[in-house]
């Protein structure tokens, strides 16, 4: 059992992550600004699962106010601190780039000054594949990622670097996780796997950037909240891939969901955009070697879980914008 402060808790990872903490009965604490970049909905409904949990308690705050958070940390002294709070999506971030310096750069960067203050020594990071454009696949943590190609990725790129440097200055063991492709039952709106699923089973256009024969490491959110928990373990320094070491095209995944829906798709092709990759593949090995983590949910069975839960929750999942 572990005392954990858990930001972004009301998030796609962050709310499974804190569901498998507390069913491992940590005490777990959950921040999270509840902004309204993905429909608010989604994270009232992930927030409403923790709340029945009697070892979590959730505060309603940013990770930009440091002096709010440093309040979080006088009165729970937490052991570890997960830091899922970000703000995401590449698109986005070349609309509204502010937005991703004040959160990605100068939230991680309060968190670690308050890390060190209270001398908490374990601090994780959520990061991303995004980082990894242009280099050669599968993706291993070693490669060079100083050309990242989004305000997003450089935002993400930032944060990891003022991480090192927390841990050389001040011997924090300090584990940075890139994440790959995320998906699963109350997924963001703003990922395809969410998108296709509601426009296919609407009979909307399918709004599909490319051709479909981009392909991406599809990892589920279960198998990514599994290894977050595993990066507990004190290792020094590490950044570490977590995906599903396969990548998929676009096309076969909506060949997926057409198959549990039972619908066919509408598909309407647009440009390509410049700031997305054209693929990614994750090497695992380092996740496998340092965690003992493997993913252990096929894409197959992932989406067939992804389009149950989509079944069960349609009638407000309408009103869903992505």
């Amino acid at each position: 059992m572990k005392n954990i402060l858990l930001t972004g808790a009301a998030g796609f990872i962050g709310g499974k992550t804190a569901e498998l903490l507390l069913k491992k009965k940590n005490e777990v604490v959950g921040i999270d600004n509840l902004n309204d970049y993905c429909d608010v909905r989604l994270k009232e409904y992930r927030l409403n699962q923790l709340k029945k949990f009697e070892n979590f308690k959730f505060y309603k705050l940013d990770i930009e106010n440091l002096s709010l958070l440093r309040g979080i940390f006088r009165k729970y002294n937490p052991e570890v601190v997960i830091n899922l709070a970000a703000r995401v999506g590449v698109r986005y971030s070349l609309e509204n780039p502010f937005v991703y310096h004040n959160t990605n750069i100068l939230g991680t960067l309060n968190l670690l000054e308050l890390c060190k203050d209270f001398k908490i020594k374990k601090f994780i990071l959520a990061s991303t594949s995004s980082l990894y454009a242009n280099q050669k696949m599968p993706f291993k943590e070693k490669l060079a990622v100083n050309n990242p190609i989004s305000p997003y990725a450089a935002s993400k790129k930032a944060a990891e670097a003022m991480c090192y440097t927390y841990h050389y200055l001040y011997e924090m063991d300090i584990t940075i996780l890139r994440y790959f492709t995320v998906y699963g039952p109350a997924g963001r709106p703003d990922m395809s796997p969410f998108r296709f699923i509601k426009w296919i089973d609407e009979e909307k256009p399918v709004l599909l950037y490319g051709d479909g024969s981009q392909s991406r490491d599809f990892t589920y959110v279960d198998d990514i909240a599994e290894g977050t928990i595993k990066a507990i373990k004190r290792v020094g320094f590490k950044i570490i891939n977590l995906g599903g070491n396969k990548p998929y095209k676009l096309n076969y995944v909506i060949k997926l969901i057409e198959k549990y829906l039972d619908k066919k798709a509408k598909i309407k092709h647009l440009p390509f955009h410049k700031a997305d990759l054209k693929a990614t593949w994750a090497d695992i090995t380092q996740a496998h070697n340092v965690l003992n983590w493997r993913p252990t949910i096929g894409l197959e069975e992932g989406i067939k879980e992804t389009v149950k839960w989509h079944g069960k929750n349609r009638w407000w999942l309408r009103k869903i914008e992505v």
